[in-house]
Formats: C-alpha cells, structure tokens, sequence
C-alpha cells in the first residue's frame, strides 16, 4: 500500500510539471511570440549658429536663452576697435587717391600752362629770328660772298631753334590737355581700389553687431560679455521651431520596406498621444556605424539607415530632445 501511495505521488507531480511546461510554452508562444519592437527616434529642430567675421571682444548680449527673437532683432553688440582704425585708414587712402585722380582729371594749373605757353612764343620767336639769319646767309653763300662753314653754321642754328620750338609747343601741349589718358585711367582705378577697401572694413563694422537671421528661439549661448571671441566662432545658436522631424535610426531588417514618402503612426510619451508622420529623408550611416550579424557566423550583416520624418500636421510643444517611438509587432 504504501508503494502504491509512493507511485501515485510520483505520477501526481510528474502530471503537474508537465502541465506547467505546457502552460509555459503556451504563453510563450503566444505572447513572447508576439511581444512588440520598439524603435525610438528623437524631435530635432533646424539650427543656425551666430557668429561675427572679425575677431571682437563681447560688449553686450541682449538675449537669454529660451528668448523667442524675430529676424532682425539685435542679438549681440561686439567691440573692435582695431576695425575702426583700419576704416580711418582706408579713408584716409581713399582721400589721397581721390586727390591724385582729380589732378590727373584737371591737368596742370592754370599759371603753368602760361608759363608754357610764354615759352613757346618764345621760342617762335627765337626760331623766326634764326630763319631769316638763315636765308639772308644762304643769298650771300650763294652770291659767293660768305663761306661754306658760315652758311652751315647758320643752318645749324636754325634747325636748333626749330627743334626746340616743338620742345616748348610739346611742353605747352601737354600742360593743356593734362595726364595721358592712360594715367587718369590708372589714377581712377586707385579711386575704386580705395573705395573698396573701405566698404570691405564697413561690412567688417557692420560684423559688430550681429541680428537674428530667421525667427526661432535662442537654444545655447556659447560666450559672457567681456570675453574674446575669434572670427567665425560661434556666438550663439538659434532653433527655428517651425522646421521639427523626427530622426531614427533604424536597421535594415527594421525598415520593412519603407521608403520616402511614406507615412506611419508615431507614439510621443511627452504628451502620451500618437502623430502622423511622412518619411523625407533615409540615408545610410556609412562604414562607422554599428553593424549587426544577422548569424553567429558572420555571413552577411546589416546596416544602420538614419530615417527622416516629419509631422504631416503641426503639433504644438514639439522640442528637439522629445523621444517618438515607433512601435512593430514582431
């Protein structure tokens, strides 16, 4: 009898652990079989940064982060005072070559031209005096009364004060009409050279107060006031809130055919309510990114896409940093 009890309890316990292992597999198979796969992105925003050409010290911010500016508003005011001597500077350049262009445009002045011009008639009359000396000794060289050498003589002289008749016209000609008009042109193009210079160092003062381009909201402000900024670096960031989308990163095997175009159904747990939203944008993340075998042996592996989507329509209190989650059934 009490082997039979024994016996009995044994296939008692045996029948309970095979019912267990049974009710087990049963809800394994039913619910882990069909347990949901997450993928979670996160909101991001399009950004630009604020940054000056010239290198300034910060004199004044004159917003907070979280500040919601308008394109035009004064974000920043910068000193550079080294900008303002190099204006002076190209200024004062410009003047000179103005100055310079002017009296090439003028010509000589007005007592130089006479002066030149009392030199020519000078020599006119000096040429004039020469050439009947000239002929009246020609007349006589050719009566035989005077000779060769004095008639030569003579000749010579003339053609002397004939060149130098042209020399003072030359010289008058040239106070008159003033620089070659190769010289103005070159005089001229100093002018624009100067000029350029200073709209260049006018632009890099207009650098010096730096204005919102786009409406958004001040994000991160990098510097405090009364510190050094270089050229290019970074001020401060604006979010432009309008232009939100949702950023995952999905594997291949996740992708499920999806393609741009495309729209799904989003959960955000900040607001625990789901949104529509259109695929825009996939791209791979290249060789860096984290790869998955898909066997132990290493036949062949996936990759990681970076998935673009926007809302379909506007949410209102959407910030970059939000976790949206896509949820599949396996």
């Amino acid at each position: 009898m009490e082997n039979k009890a024994q016996h009995k309890s044994v296939m008692i316990a045996l029948a309970v652990f095979v019912l267990v292992v049974i009710t087990v597999g049963a809800i394994g198979f039913f619910t882990i079989g069909n347990e949901e796969e997450i993928i979670q992105g996160q909101i991001d925003v399009e950004e630009y940064r604020v940054s000056s050409k010239v290198p300034s010290r910060i004199l004044e911010i004159r917003v907070k982060e979280g500040d919601y500016v308008h394109a035009g508003d004064t974000l920043v005011i910068l000193d550079a005072p080294e900008i303002e001597a190099k204006k002076m500077q190209a200024e004062s350049a410009e003047d000179a070559a103005s100055a310079v262009s002017q009296m090439a445009q003028n010509g000589a002045r007005k007592e130089q031209v006479q002066g030149a011009y009392e030199l020519w008639q000078q020599a006119q009359a000096g040429l004039e005096i020469h050439k009947k000396s000239y002929e009246r000794v020609q007349r006589l060289y050719d009566e035989g009364v005077l000779s060769e050498q004095k008639r030569d003589e003579a000749y010579a002289a003339y053609k002397a004060f004939e060149a130098q008749e042209k020399a003072a016209k030359s010289q008058y000609d040239m106070a008159v009409n003033g620089a070659r008009n190769e010289e103005k042109l070159a005089a001229q193009a100093q002018v624009s050279r100067a000029k350029g210079a200073v709209k260049e160092v006018s632009s890099y003062i207009r650098e010096t107060v730096q204005i919102a381009q786009m409406d958004g909201e001040v994000s991160t402000i990098y510097p405090k006031v009364g510190e050094l900024v270089g050229s290019g670096a970074p001020i401060m960031t604006i979010s432009i809130m309008e232009d939100v989308w949702g950023c995952f990163n999905m594997r291949e095997d996740q992708l499920n055919g999806i393609k741009k175009g495309d729209t799904f159904t989003a959960f955000l747990p900040a607001f625990n309510q789901e949104i529509e939203m259109k695929v825009t944008s996939m791209k791979d993340q290249g060789s860096y990114a984290t790869w998955k075998a898909t066997k132990s042996n290493g036949q062949y592996d996936m990759k990681t896409f970076e998935v673009k989507a926007r809302p379909t329509k506007k949410f209102e209190g959407l910030r970059p940093g939000m976790s949206v989650i896509i949820r599949k059934q396996k």
